[in-house]
């Protein structure tokens, strides 16, 4: 007799599984793939490299903007910037032609231009700025070493406007030359400092030099000066000439017209002129102190004592 608890059933089939377990199946196998697509998916911006390496050997550069594919689990993506960037070149001191010490600040504008060439020969970004540095400092020693101090630091009288052109042209030579990748797009001296040591006598030698050229301003000022002073003296002088000349002719017409007017006034009276000519010489002749002694039948005392018959 057969226990009918122990009496499984066959179709002739495998045992079906449950629906419930094919569908977590399907969706776990579903996730596993999503994520491996999207962790081998990788996105190109416009402003950047995307290097792709396989076994640490670069395989293709992605430079164009969009969306890209790698290959699971044996190729991976560095990313380089591929806009222009800013380094300050470090202080370097340099000599002039004149034998004067100076310490120059200026950078450096740079860009990659071949990613491939930057990575297997500076490898990376920052190896790529020292070796620049380096270019620069070389280049710019041996340019401003041929100019004397001066021309350095007067615009006036240098040529500092092509010169940082001549100094990017060949830094960018040497970087070609050893195939490092990079270009350098401008290099500029934004400021030129002394040594410490020096600054003093510097500033004494500016103060000298400006104190003799004040100097000379003074002397020509002073020199100006008494040109002027001569000249006003010389017009005023001329002035007070022709003021006086055109006087003396007025005063004389004057008198001349005063005389005719006398002429004519005293020849219509002749007594009159008599006696205004004694009381004339009374005023020139008689003071508080004077004594005169006359005899008293004298015409010219007949004035005096009062006798005018």
């Amino acid at each position: 007799m057969t226990d009918a608890t122990n009496v499984v059933s066959f179709d002739g089939n495998k045992p079906k599984r449950p629906k419930l377990f094919r569908f977590i199946i399907m969706l776990g196998l579903g996730i596993i793939i999503l994520v491996l697509i999207l962790s081998n998916v990788y996105i190109v911006k416009e402003h950047e490299y995307k290097v792709v390496r396989q076994f640490g050997e670069i395989v293709r550069i992605d430079q164009e903007p969009g969306l890209y594919f790698k290959t699971p689990f044996i190729q991976s993506v560095t990313t380089l910037p591929k806009a222009q960037m800013f380094y300050d070149v470090a202080e370097a001191e340099i000599n002039t032609k004149d034998k004067k010490r100076i310490l120059l600040n200026h950078y450096a504008v740079w860009e990659i231009k071949n990613p491939k060439e930057m990575i297997q020969n500076a490898r990376t970004l920052e190896n790529a700025e020292s070796k620049m540095d380096e270019f620069i400092f070389s280049i710019v020693r041996a340019e401003l070493g041929r100019l004397n101090y001066d021309e350095i630091i007067n615009d006036e009288k240098s040529s500092r406007g092509s010169l940082n052109d001549q100094i990017t042209e060949k830094v960018n030579e040497l970087l070609e030359q050893d195939r490092y990748g990079i270009n350098v797009v401008d290099v500029r001296i934004k400021r030129i400092d002394l040594p410490t040591e020096n600054e003093q006598s510097v500033y004494k030698r500016m103060i000298s030099e400006r104190e003799s050229k004040a100097q000379e301003y003074l002397s020509m000022g002073d020199a100006q000066k008494q040109r002027i002073i001569a000249q006003t003296d010389r017009e005023v002088k001329e002035m007070l000439a022709r003021a006086q000349a055109d006087a003396e002719r007025i005063r004389a017409s004057g008198e001349q017209e005063a005389a005719r007017i006398y002429n004519e006034t005293f020849s219509k009276d002749p007594e009159f002129y008599d006696f205004y000519r004694t009381l004339e010489s009374y005023k020139k002749v008689i003071g508080e102190d004077t004594v005169v002694i006359l005899p008293a039948d004298s015409p010219y005392a007949k004035w005096l004592i009062g006798d005018t018959e």
